[in-house]
């Protein structure tokens, strides 16, 4: 039984009434969204008519998520906070910190070893906060949510970009940073910017090599990086009902790479099948009783364009694969146009690894659809022409195509099985031979493909596909390899075609669950703290930053200005760095140093005003702050696309960095400058990016009158003398704005308490 079962059941019980009477409040037709959001609102006796993309508004989530690498940062400002227990069912999983290197028993016996001091930390503080544990192994944060704790029409958030998984199940569930969750788990209302709706109809039926990828795969090529941004995307239609819970859970995962708040599914059969496969029919019995109200109402279907704020429509019988990339998940080509387009563009077409699973494809779909490939390769007598990768979502999915004989076969073929964690989806992949950086290609079935994401190496161009587009390319050697037209040439010299690929999506022996596996660990409140060895390099505690002292900006020197796409990934790198998300001072030596300095084109390469001489972004940010000076980030377009991690807001923070103001936000990394005490701002005028100088200081007044709505005022100090003034936007709200004044949105709780 769900852990949550009674809190479930009492969500279910009142949702008739609730939904009638928001229903009633608004006077009109409602989305599953506005269902979903306005039923977990903070103060229910409210029933406000929210404007989407303009009005904040206070929720209530049902649940918190942590992955290990951001948990440490979430969990020491936790402590900060003042709080006894958690306030909201909280969990957090063990999944990112083991490298793939050697296989999954070695890599996790050596995760073990190496990373012991940080999963002691976060073993211990569970234990202290009432926070359910998931040791090393047990699987991905989001395969593990969608198996034990999502449900339809619940709200949570989660400290990763790819929270929204949970939207295969029917969840608004939204990546946040580690403040955010810090508010939830200490008993306070989670903010959030009423998002606009996207509506995506799908109709048709998925056939042959299509899956559930390529329709997001699609849809990110048609939105863009920035496309979703402030916007949560709906799915509907018979094309959606036709898909497994865990493909709908794949769509909604990649969404993320459309800037989109999240992405959700309305309850169906299928949801309610997979929750009675995972051991959850009493939480399928209710919500089936209630079926109704966890989707959108009839009018809504019937008219979309009239209560969406943008509507798409897809055809799932002529939807073809598509691959996306290299270096950014929204550049789609359709399968049969990739040998035009890697011709056109230079790409190396030669693939050097092809990798599956990962928290985006490491259902037993999935796994079963590319294993019968492999099968089907085997007895035409082909082999892999690259290096195969396979990376299992949980320990509950390895048990069971290990069981069913699924994995035999990619063993046969040369594969190697990785642990049950996030590994080359995150950098945390030993890939021998890349000392110098050699210019390759990968294919994977994860959702993200920046430079240097996949092994660290700038000139690997990865592409993202379906788990069964990675097989069949992975065994062909080639990008260009068009398994719905091509054939192949086996060991005899014959020409042999690959046949569609099959699959289940449950096994019909069930999953094997090992209930020890899936339980958390026994509670036994620690004595009084959690203990960090102050000598760590690791794990640091947290010292509060400082309050504002109420006066403007002055002399505020540049630190970079960065040009082009500027992602978390940019801005603090993980891979080997994330051996100190739990340290704020060792990690802020990676602060900006994949971003593109603007007055010369290199990154990690940066002029420090105060001796006239290039140095990394790091080094003359700790000069700066050093000598006692603030300094000012500028940048373009999407700024913090990608990931959830608030180390690439904290860092600036600690490292003296005021103000931060690009031509637009990513709306996670924005909320999470914020919550740090950072002063967010806009362009009024995108073209005021090119004002900006190297040796520019910056004062940035009107910060006494504040207000909602209300630009302030760059002074731009010119080395020659000269000075340009101009105005830049903000989103601050009165509360927001509070954490300005505090020094940061913990300093606020910290004064609550």
């Amino acid at each position: 039984m769900n852990p949550d079962f009674d809190k479930i059941k009492k969500f279910y019980d009142a949702l008739p009434d609730n939904t009638d009477r928001i229903r009633d409040s608004l006077d009109r037709p409602l989305t599953y969204t506005e269902k979903v959001l306005y039923n977990h609102q903070w103060d229910r006796s409210k029933t406000a008519a929210y404007i989407r993309g303009i009005d904040y508004a206070e929720f209530l989530p049902a649940r918190v998520a942590m992955q290990d690498a951001t948990a440490q940062m979430a969990m020491l400002q936790f402590m900060m906070a003042g709080r006894i227990n958690t306030s909201v069912p909280s969990s957090i999983h063990c999944d990112h910190l083991i490298t793939a290197f050697r296989g999954a028993e070695t890599d996790l016996a050596k995760a073990l070893e190496t990373n012991h001091e940080v999963y002691d930390f976060l073993r211990s503080a569970s234990m202290m906060y009432d926070i359910d544990f998931w040791e090393p192994g047990s699987g991905i944060i989001h395969q593990v949510i969608l198996e034990n704790y999502a449900f339809p029409g619940g709200l949570m958030v989660g400290t990763d970009s790819h929270t929204p998984n949970a939207g295969g199940m029917g969840m608004i569930a939204v990546g946040v940073g580690g403040a955010d969750a810090v508010d939830v788990m200490a008993g306070l209302p989670w903010e959030l910017r009423f998002p606009k709706i996207i509506g995506i109809r799908l109709t048709g039926k998925l056939n042959g090599w299509v899956s559930p990828k390529d329709i997001i795969l699609k849809i990110a090529g048609m939105l863009s990086v920035r496309g979703g941004t402030g916007s949560i995307l709906e799915y509907f239609g018979e094309g959606a009902e036709s898909i497994s819970a865990t493909g709908k859970g794949t769509i909604c995962n990649m969404g993320a790479e459309t800037g989109a708040t999240c992405s959700v599914f309305s309850f169906d059969r299928a949801m309610a099948d997979y929750l009675n496969a995972t051991g959850r029919k009493e939480i399928a019995d209710m919500a089936s009783a209630v079926e109704s109200h966890l989707r959108s109402d009839p009018e809504v279907y019937d008219n979309p364009r009239q209560y969406y704020d943008n509507y798409l429509e897809i055809n799932l019988s002529e939807l073809e694969p598509y691959i996306n990339g290299p270096f950014t998940p929204d550049l789609a080509t359709p399968v049969s146009k990739m040998k035009e387009a890697a011709e056109k563009n230079k790409w190396p077409v030669e693939i050097s690894a092809g990798l599956i699973g990962s928290c985006t494809n490491s259902s037993y779909e999935d796994i079963s659809r590319a294993s019968s490939i492999v099968k089907n390769a085997l007895r035409e007598k082909l082999t892999a022409k690259s290096d195969l990768k396979i990376t299992p979502g949980s320990e509950m999915i390895r048990q069971t195509v290990e069981r069913d004989g699924l994995l035999d076969p990619f063993r046969e073929i040369g594969a190697e099985v990785y642990a049950n964690a996030c590994g080359p989806c995150i950098g945390q992949w030993y890939r021998p031979h890349q000392e110098d950086n050699p210019v390759n290609t990968v294919i994977h079935s994860f959702n993200r493909n920046f430079a240097k994401r996949t092994d660290g190496n700038p000139n690997t161009h990865a592409f993202v596909a379906s788990p069964e587009i990675v097989t069949a390319l992975t065994i062909a050697g080639s990008l260009t390899f068009n398994p719905l037209t091509d054939s192949l040439i086996n060991s005899e010299g014959k020409p042999v075609n690959l046949p569609e690929p099959r699959g289940f999506s449950l096994p019909s022996g069930g999953f094997s669950i090992i209930r020890e596996k899936a339980k958390k660990p026994g509670r036994k409140k620690a004595a009084s703290s959690v203990i960090i060895d102050p000598r760590s390099e690791r794990l640091q505690t947290l010292v509060p930053f400082k309050a504002w002292d109420g006066k403007d900006f002055t002399g505020l020197l540049l630190l970079i200005k960065a040009r082009g796409k500027c992602t978390t990934d940019h801005i603090s790198m993980a891979g080997k760095w994330l051996r100190y998300r739990g340290h704020l001072e060792n990690i802020s030596q990676n602060y900006m140093i994949g971003a593109t300095n603007a007055f010369n084109d290199k990154t990690d390469c940066i002029l420090n005003q105060l001796t006239g001489t290039y140095d990394s972004v790091p080094s003359v940010a700790f000069a700066y702050k050093k000598g006692g000076l603030g300094s000012i980030v500028v940048g373009e377009e999407n700024f913090g696309e990608g990931s959830s991690r608030e180390h690439a807001a904290m860092e600036p923070r600690f490292l003296n960095v005021r103000a931060i103001i690009v031509k637009s936000f990513a709306r996670i990394h924005e909320s999470n400058l914020k919550k740090q005490g950072i002063l967010t701002l806009t362009f009024s005028d995108k073209n005021d990016y090119d004002k900006i100088r190297e040796t520019d200081r910056i004062d940035i007044t009107g910060l006494k009158d504040f207000a909602p709505d209300k630009p302030v005022t760059l002074i731009l100090h010119h080395k020659d003398g000269t000075r340009d003034t101009i105005l830049a936007n903000h989103s601050y709200n009165e509360s927001q704005f509070a954490w300005f004044k505090a020094g940061s949105a913990i300093n606020v709780i910290r004064r609550q308490h």
